[in-house]
């Protein structure tokens, strides 16, 4: 049997990292089988879902190396919900109900109040022909429930183990609003079974709608899939992430100069028993990736940590495959390998080149302690006349050290200052011969 996995976004905002933790799992339990990924756009919800958002998923996708190989859009499938609903209506799992939120919120209260679960007391069931008829012209509107069958639903999930879920503890669930608009329980289950899906992995807070979701599958003649559960993000104290999730979107980090590579490896393994490291390729992460090494316990996300794998990602990378961002810089094509030599090893993301081409072309506005003062202006008339060589920082050192009896870091670190504007950097004999300027010379 062919593996099937699906990625189900609402086009209603950008991807964030919670999403893509959903997303990596299902791709690469597909890729790592010979499998197929789907991406259906669940877009029902008109008012909401945007093109501008679809299109920012399949960028951030794209741009992570997760292809699907197919797409769906719930909203070309309505005529298919309107069958699967007129099915279920036909084998009496369907029914009407017409109460209000008020009114609903009054049942959960009396019944809190009186020690029992809040579950709707199927009064809907019970309602004549009639009685509709009378509804309808007050105003009311109906919408529609499935009669869930109130027995255990069972399933060995991929996470969490054996779960097991007393269906009269759940409320029958509304499938399908006043207005007609499917909602996502019964979109989804009928997706799922008419495209073959067989593992859909997704967040620890759709235990309950995946109980309920077998019951409607099941409904439908279909054979529920197997399920799988992970652990929802917080922060890196264990705070809830939801607040922040807006600005953890992946265009946000792609904007900061996260690496997908780095973002990639860090979410494939982030709450399993395996240690982060950085990945460099889609077969690399697949083969790695073991779905029971995942835990139930909260998992902790620190945009941070991404940087640390971005840097290593960023420093092993080739000059050729740089080569054009250095040119976009204004680089000389002469002094470009040389230049991504030295910086490679000091940049966090690939926009700090330019920062160090800034140094490199205009100088950098000397860090001098007002003890070093004397010292640097005695040491800048020594230095030697351009061009300079990676011979000529230590040339010029020594000349300096016979000329003022400094040595070692009292020596060193106020020239690398004076030159440099910082403290630390690329090794100075590597730095020299790209320098375009110096300030103060």
């Amino acid at each position: 049997m062919t593996t099937v996995t699906r990625f189900a976004p609402s086009p209603t905002g950008y991807i964030h990292v919670g999403n893509l933790r959903t997303a990596l799992m299902n791709y690469l339990i597909a890729r790592k089988t010979g499998g197929r990924f789907i991406l259906r756009l669940d877009d029902t919800d008109q008012e909401r879902s945007k093109q501008e958002y679809a299109d920012g998923i399949m960028r951030d996708l794209e741009w992570l190396g997760i292809h699907w190989d197919r797409i769906e859009k719930q909203s070309l499938r309505l005529d298919r919900y309107a069958e699967a609903a007129d099915q279920l209506r036909a084998s009496g799992r369907f029914y009407e109900v017409f109460e209000t939120p008020v009114e609903l919120d009054l049942k959960r209260k009396k019944q809190l109040n009186m020690g029992r679960p809040p579950v709707y007391d199927r009064a809907g069931l019970n309602l004549s022909d009639d009685e509709k008829a009378k509804l309808r012209a007050e105003g009311r509107e109906g919408y529609w429930r499935f009669l869930l069958n109130q027995n255990r639903i069972e399933w060995a999930d991929g996470i969490l183990g054996p779960i097991s879920i007393d269906a009269a503890s759940v409320s029958d669930p509304v499938l399908i609003r006043a207005d007609g608009q499917v909602l996502y329980t019964f979109a989804s289950s009928v997706d799922d079974i008419d495209m073959g899906v067989t593992h859909i992995v997704r967040g620890a807070d759709h235990v309950t709608n995946t109980a309920t979701q077998i019951q409607i599958m099941e409904a439908m003649g279909g054979t529920p899939p197997a399920f799988a559960h992970h652990s929802l993000l917080t922060g890196p104290q264990g705070e809830a992430l939801s607040k922040r999730l807006g600005t953890l979107s992946l265009r946000d980090l792609r904007a900061r100069g996260v690496e997908p590579a780095a973002l990639l490896s860090l979410m494939a393994r982030l709450g399993s028993s395996k240690p982060v490291e950085l990945m460099t390729s889609m077969d690399e992460l697949a083969e790695g990736f073991e779905l029971s090494s995942f835990g139930a316990a909260p998992t902790k996300f620190d945009a941070e940590d991404l940087f640390p794998l971005t840097r290593t990602y960023v420093a092993g990378l080739p000059f050729a495959a740089v080569a054009g961002r250095i040119a976009e810089l204004g680089v000389p094509e002469g002094m470009a390998e040389a230049f991504w030599s030295v910086a490679r090893e000091n940049i966090t993301v690939l926009d700090d080149l330019g920062q160090w081409w800034t140094l490199c072309r205009d100088g950098a506005e000397p860090l001098v302690a007002p003890e070093d003062e004397a010292f640097v202006r005695e040491a800048l008339a020594l230095l030697p006349a351009r061009p300079w060589t990676q011979a000529t920082w230590g040339e010029w050192t020594e000349a300096v050290k016979a000329a003022t009896g400094r040595k070692g870091k009292a020596l060193f670190m106020p020239l690398r200052k004076a030159l440099t504007g910082r403290e630390k950097g690329p090794e100075m004999s590597d730095l020299m011969p790209l320098l375009q300027a110096v300030r103060g010379v």
